[in-house]
Parts: C-alpha cells; sequence; structure tokens
C-alpha cells in the first residue's frame, strides 16, 4: 500500500501530458517554420534585397558573438541598419538551421534552434538562433527580431547544428 500511495503522489506531481496540437495550431506552426526556412533561404539569395522581404524593418538583431571566449559582448542592431549593410555584401552566405522549438500563439511565434552560417563555402561561426516571428495585417509571418549566439566553428557539434548536406 506504500508503494502504491507513493506512486500515486508521484503521478500527481508530474506535469501533465501535453495534448495533442489541434489541427489550427498544427498549421500555424507549419506556416511560422514555412516563414523561418524562408527567412534562412533568402540569407544565401544572391539578391541581398531579397532578405528584406522576410523582415520588419522596426525590429532588433542581438547577436551574443562568443568568437572570442574571453571577451563575450552582445551587439544590438536595429533590423533597418542591418539591412542596409546587408545589401552592400558581395560575400556568398548560406545559413543552415535545425528548427527544434517552435511555438505559435495567435500572430506571434518563435523558433529556435542550433545554426550554422557559411561564408564562401566556409563555416564561419555557428549557435542557437532565436526568432521572433510576428504575422503581419497581410496574414504573413516576418522576423520581427532575432537573437543568436555566435560561436567559432570549433563549436558547431556541441551545440548540434547541422552538418554537410542538411
Amino acid at each position: 500500500m506504500k508503494a502504491f500511495l507513493s506512486a500515486l503522489a508521484l503521478l500527481a506531481a508530474s506535469p501533465p501530458l501535453a495534448a495533442e496540437p489541434s489541427p489550427e495550431q498544427a498549421s500555424a506552426k507549419q506556416e511560422v517554420t514555412a516563414a523561418a526556412k524562408a527567412f534562412m533561404f533568402a540569407i544565401g539569395n544572391p539578391d541581398r534585397r531579397v532578405l528584406a522581404d522576410h523582415m520588419l524593418p522596426e525590429g532588433m538583431i542581438f547577436v551574443h558573438n562568443r568568437m572570442n571566449p574571453d571577451a563575450p559582448r552582445v551587439d544590438v542592431i536595429p533590423v533597418a541598419q542591418h539591412l542596409e549593410n546587408w545589401a552592400a555584401r558581395t560575400d556568398r552566405y548560406i545559413e543552415q538551421m535545425r528548427y527544434t522549438n517552435v511555438l505559435v500563439d495567435g500572430d506571434m511565434a518563435q523558433v529556435w534552434g542550433p545554426y550554422r552560417f557559411l561564408r564562401n563555402s566556409e563555416v564561419s561561426h555557428c549557435g542557437i538562433n532565436s526568432l521572433s516571428l510576428v504575422r503581419t495585417a497581410g496574414g504573413v509571418w516576418k522576423v520581427a527580431n532575432t537573437s543568436f549566439t555566435m560561436e567559432p566553428p570549433s563549436e558547431c557539434k556541441r551545440l548540434g547544428a547541422p552538418g554537410d548536406g542538411e
């Protein structure tokens, strides 16, 4: 009887099981994931203006730069400024991301996961992306704010960043 009561107490203290998402919730997650993937694809587009189609210029970017572990810093860049800087770049960029967590509540969403960033086919850095998306009045999901860690390529495996062919 004591074992039964202990098991019952443990069960009562456990968090409830998550309910299956409704079809609407599953659809919203798919839409948000597709918007995040389109954003990543736009980073690799040689037409630098395409990235602006996937971001809100009023947003902010927070770069948690850990490239030098002895001197980490956080850089804050307005999206509008980033888009201006981005338009002037000529190198080839590819960003690959694993979408490990997608949360949606109405017209706001959060996408989280490890990423790998390549510049001219060489791994520049990797880290964890946190993308805040907003569904605009037109029903289109756009990246409003981003926060990401920026770590040396030696950390990609530890972080679970996507590898070749992903």
